[in-house]
């Protein structure tokens, strides 16, 4: 067996599992799962209807690059929500469609990772554990970078070490982040490629969350973008992590795409031809429904901010909590307990499910920035989430001074 395979830590949800199996929830309240980010919102009906008109595609094979005509549809999304020069996003050669981010983030610290290097990736801390796992199988040691309150949940990336990135070979970056909701600004992002130049490192950017923000003349900027305001039209270095399951509700199409350096993209393509993971046709079509339609990214947004407005006036002064920059995710302290007494007596009491920060972190520089912090998912509908809002001020207050 790979021996990788047994430094890989439980996953989050594993753990949360066994913590809620200690105790049991009252019978007389249905559970809200706030703990997955799994969207609950319907599915735009013309995407369901594309999948069912093009069942007969199941017959053929798909290619591992996909059709040219999704390519070609993502390459214009990307340049219109990014606003990147017109032509410099070749559909042939910077655009791939992959079965969702989680299992392009894998594949992709497999193909790009030199183990005989003795190689670091470099990420963000809390962070996505397939980002570690990644890490881990392909060789590579993990280096964190703790986001905390003290610099707004962002990475310090001026406190690397120069060591450090010269032994990066990856560096993650998630904007807006899992599961702070924070954005990564574009002169950070700038500076991020500055240091890729200088230390020949990769940067995977995962932007899964990029369509969830609040003020709609304020998208969040990608890492394209980024380069494109350098007059980078060839990305070198950069690429880019995009799905449909957060953008339009479609977690179960596992359906999204990489974008960016030309050469990378080939060695990468050349990968995954023989990892056999290919799109199924019928999925590429009604991709390329989803990702031609905004109307029902707007509602989407419209739908989380309604619940956001409420959820948030309601724990106002109960739970120390703040609005994220974008994502559907909430970060909030868990005052006089640890996250993993609050997350389990919250369950015991209310039957909420949360996912305490730790689940989600490692130790590193002496701390865990995720202690004492849980994650809540404002996925379940507007009345699930007020009625979770509600319960969890209960508990809250219930057990101030505890």
């Amino acid at each position: 067996m790979n021996r990788d395979l047994d430094r890989l830590q439980p996953y989050p949800f594993e753990k949360l599992n066994a913590l809620k199996a200690q105790v049991s929830a009252p019978t007389d309240k249905a559970h809200i799962a706030l703990s997955i980010g799994e969207p609950k919102h319907e599915p735009p009906a013309f995407v369901l209807q594309s999948l069912s008109d093009n069942l007969d595609r199941v017959v053929n094979y798909p290619s591992t690059k996909g059709l040219p005509e999704l390519r070609e549809t993502i390459a214009q999304w990307l340049t219109r929500r990014f606003k990147l020069n017109g032509g410099s996003v070749d559909a042939e050669r910077h655009v791939l469609p992959v079965n969702g981010t989680r299992e392009a983030l894998f594949a992709f610290a497999q193909a790009v990772i030199d183990r005989t290097q003795n190689p670091l990736v470099v990420s963000p801390n809390p962070f996505y554990q397939i980002y570690e796992g990644a890490a881990f199988l392909a060789g590579a040691d993990p280096y964190f970078l703790n986001c905390d309150r003290e610099n707004d949940y962002l990475p310090d990336f001026d406190a690397v070490p120069a060591d450090v990135w010269q032994r990066c070979q990856l560096l993650f970056l998630c904007s807006p982040g899992n599961p702070t909701g924070t954005v990564i600004d574009t002169d950070t992002l700038k500076k991020l490629i500055a240091l890729a130049d200088q230390y020949d490192f990769v940067i995977a950017s995962d932007e899964c969350y990029s369509e969830l923000y609040f003020d709609e003349d304020q998208p969040p900027v990608g890492l394209l973008q980024a380069c494109a305001e350098l007059g980078r039209d060839d990305y070198r270095r950069c690429m880019v992590f995009h799905s449909l399951s957060k953008r339009s509700n479609l977690p179960g199409l596992r359906s999204g795409f990489v974008a960016g350096d030309a050469d990378i993209m080939q060695k990468f393509l050349l990968y995954r031809t023989y990892h056999g993971c290919a799109m199924p046709v019928t999925n590429q079509l009604a991709s390329i429904a989803a990702w031609n339609d905004e109307a029902h990214v707007k509602a989407n947004r419209d739908a989380y901010r309604t619940k956001f407005d409420a959820v948030l006036k309601i724990l106002d002064g109960a739970l120390e909590v703040e609005r994220p920059d974008a994502s559907f995710y909430l970060w909030a302290k868990t005052g006089n307990m640890t996250d993993v007494e609050f997350a389990q007596r919250l369950f015991a009491e209310q039957n909420i499910t949360v996912l305490p920060g730790r689940y989600i972190a490692r130790e590193a520089n002496g701390v865990n920035p995720g202690e004492n912090h849980v994650r809540m998912a404002l996925v379940a509908t507007v009345d699930e989430c007020v009625e979770a809002a509600e319960r969890i001020k209960h508990f809250v207050t219930n057990h101030q001074g505890n």
